[in-house]
């Protein structure tokens, strides 16, 4: 198996373990500043595998290969939609187990359900943006184009994405007007994380 995907499995495993090892710390255990340290640890799980993603193209020389782009994309996901990912569970967890309140659901009608997908679509821009940033500056660093021709692939593939995303949720949900809610109903607020 690829290091760069072995990498990518070890910070998905990663995050999830940290995360829940931070929730575990605050809510169970009631030590916030362990959880805090714990859940701060989370972005170090992106650094490790940006510098394992550089040190395979520049150190070792490697070709650039789909994982490479994909480690690229996975790094513009978890730091767009990371906090949002963190803050949800947080509420979930708080609720399981602390008594906190029940986590409210996204709106699924109506403008604020318009509002909401228009903000998850931003998450996916500054996703794009992120991971084209990341894959120029690796092909920058690398400075063979034989050896990075497939990273600029992946840069096609992001934004191929965050347009099919831009026209199908928020632009039609705007067109459309988000569905409507059932007469006598009161619109949902949308989840602020």
């Amino acid at each position: 198996m690829n290091i760069i995907v072995i990498g990518i499995l070890a910070c998905e495993i990663g995050f999830w373990a940290v995360l829940a090892a931070g929730l575990a710390a605050r809510y169970l255990l009631r030590l916030r500043r362990l959880s805090s340290v714990l859940l701060l640890c989370v972005p170090l799980l992106d650094l490790l595998l940006l510098g394992l993603i550089t040190w395979d193209l520049v150190v070792n020389g490697a070709t650039a290969t789909f994982a490479h782009g994909l480690g690229a994309v996975y790094l513009g996901f978890t730091v767009a939609f990371g906090h949002q990912i963190i803050g949800r569970v947080d509420v979930w967890f708080a609720h399981r187990f602390a008594g906190g309140p029940v986590p409210v659901k996204p709106p699924k009608v109506g403008s604020a359900h318009v509002r909401y997908e228009w903000q998850q679509w931003g998450r996916m821009l500054l996703c794009a943006v992120i991971a084209s940033v990341i894959i120029g500056a690796i092909v920058l660093v690398v400075g063979d184009s034989a050896r990075t021709a497939e990273l600029a692939g992946w840069i096609g593939r992001v934004w191929l994405v965050t347009g099919i995303w831009f026209v199908g949720w928020p632009l039609w949900l705007t067109i459309t007007g988000g569905g409507k809610a059932p007469a006598g109903t009161v619109e949902p607020q949308p989840d602020r994380n």
